[in-house]
């Protein structure tokens, strides 16, 4: 391994990790409650939904560098397949709401796990179709 194989590895992670810092601050802006605030005050729910979800956007994100010999085309393809993932959320979600009067958010926020894991449930599942997509 060269050195210039460790700072490209560097480079790549810390783009990596900024990326992923920056769409799970998005996807928090989106949620009715605040993902920090309920980790901290112990929120078991809140807390396996979010981290359910940070491996979905990790998977991808590790799958499209695996796949790009191209720095921002890997990060590019990260930010659509979370905007894709985002927007099957939303429908999937209001989908249960309506039908089987389920509110998968609603019920994260109250604590209950069981509505966490499926809401990050979808997340992974997204993640594996989308990343078999690359």
């Amino acid at each position: 391994m060269t050195w210039v194989e460790v700072v490209a590895m560097l480079v790549w992670t810390g783009a990596g990790g900024i990326l992923l810092a920056i769409l799970m601050w998005i996807d928090a802006l989106f949620t009715k409650y605040n993902d920090l605030e309920e980790i901290k005050n112990g929120n078991v729910a809140v807390t396996t939904r979010f981290v359910m979800k940070l491996f979905a956007q990790g998977y991808i994100l590790s799958q499209s560098m695996l796949n790009s010999k191209d720095l921002f085309v890997a990060l590019l393809v990260s930010v659509v397949s979370f905007v894709i993932l985002f927007l099957l959320e939303r429908i999937v979600e209001l989908a249960l709401r309506k039908t089987a009067g389920l509110d998968l958010e609603q019920g994260t926020k109250q604590g209950k796990v069981a509505h966490a894991m499926l809401a990050g449930s979808f997340h992974i599942v997204g993640a594996l179709i989308l990343a078999a997509c690359l």
